[in-house]
């Protein structure tokens, strides 16, 4: 079955960098999949953050973090990054890496809902002070 461990999160100043990282197993080598970065601070929803299709397809991101953040998947690896720049307090929350078999059906972040198959991993803090 798939697994998801996150690594990478941390405290950063306003302004620093951190970089996440999604360890992935269970993976089919047959399949594609769309998988991706959300996070939620706390007494808030649960938002997508980022997207990239496994095959080197399109990726897709929420625009607050367009300019700032960059996913992208190592095939060797089967590992999931967000590299994260310019960190601000607002992207302060618990970052969580997904995974659905298919593609990301142009950035829809609800796929992750609709589609059965969804795996979670268990999150990592990003905490940014002023």
């Amino acid at each position: 079955r798939v697994q998801l461990v996150e690594s990478g999160g941390g405290s950063v100043q306003t302004g620093g960098s951190l970089t996440l990282s999604c360890a992935a197993s269970g993976l089919s080598d047959s399949l594609y999949y769309c998988m991706g970065w959300f996070r939620q601070a706390p007494g808030k929803e649960r938002l997508g953050v980022a997207l990239t299709e496994t095959d080197g397809g399109a990726t897709y991101y929420r625009g607050s973090v367009k300019a700032r953040f960059t996913i992208s998947y190592d095939h060797a690896k089967n590992n999931l990054y967000l590299q994260m720049n310019n960190l601000e307090p607002e992207d302060t929350a618990m970052y969580y890496c997904a995974v659905v078999p298919g593609s990301c059906s142009n950035g829809y972040w609800g796929i992750f809902q609709l589609r059965a198959e969804n795996v979670w991993g268990q999150g990592t803090q990003v905490t940014v002070s002023s």
